[in-house]
């Protein structure tokens, strides 16, 4: 079974403290960990951070905690070194499950561990249908997929374009979870940026640059990440429908 891992950072322009900010009385971070525990697909959960007031957070409420580097430029950097010092075999898989993702539904979890049943994918990621409404926010990242599932780009602009009217086409939104044999993420660590990724400013494009096929895994379920404060009473309400586990 695959080893899910939370990045957890302290600092944060926006929002700073925001692993440890209350939504519906527990703390952010602990209701990342519970998700990832409600799908049944991790056998173990893992939170990655170099901040000691978020390692005792979570060593109180009984979660495992991995000291990284304050050296760690990305979430992805401070997954694979927590890795590399649990020494992973190539194939072993690892989930980047993002740190201000408290109501992440199991389902989706699930799914995108699914995925690496196939011996093939080395690393995936979850899309989930884009609504109109959603096609000009640049806050909402699009996906356009190939034939076989696996992502050609992502965009903070709406595409695909479409010329002329006609057949509806598929559109997907992209929600930012990552899975990777550790193979994939050892080599992905060590990466330079791509001229398409500090443009669109998303990470997920050093990947395809550099040639890293990414298996995009549908889910009907979205994102209520908290980026903001003003995000938490969205967060909030998205818990409230929440299965307990997955599969029911």
């Amino acid at each position: 079974m695959p080893l899910a891992v939370i990045p957890a950072r302290y600092a944060s322009v926006r929002f700073p403290g925001k692993p440890l900010a209350l939504i519906s009385g527990k703390p952010m971070v602990q209701h990342v960990v519970e998700r990832c525990l409600e799908a049944k697909t991790f056998d173990r959960v893992v939170v990655a951070t170099d901040d000691e007031r978020i390692a005792a957070v979570v060593r109180g409420f009984g979660g495992e905690v991995a000291m990284t580097s304050p050296a760690c430029a990305s979430g992805t950097d401070r997954v694979a070194e927590v890795a590399r010092a649990l020494g992973l075999g190539a194939d072993e898989v690892v989930v980047n499950v993002q740190g201000d993702e408290p109501a992440l539904h199991p389902q989706a979890l699930w799914a995108l561990g699914r995925a690496f049943e196939d011996a093939s994918v080395g690393m995936a990621t979850l899309v989930r249908p884009l609504r109109d409404d959603e096609r000009a926010n640049p806050n909402v990242v699009k996906a356009v997929l190939d034939e076989a599932g696996r992502a050609l780009y992502f965009s903070r602009a709406d595409l695909p374009f479409q010329r002329d009217a006609g057949a509806a086409i598929a559109r997907w939104g992209h929600v930012g979870i990552y899975g990777y044999r550790a193979s994939t993420l050892a080599r992905l660590a060590t990466l330079p940026p791509t001229a398409l990724e500090q443009t669109e400013a998303l990470e997920q494009l050093r990947a395809l640059g550099h040639g890293i096929a990414l298996t995009c895994v549908k889910t009907t379920h979205g994102s209520a990440a908290v980026d903001r404060p003003e995000d938490v009473p969205h967060a909030e309400a998205a818990l409230l429908g929440l299965p307990k586990t997955y599969p029911p």
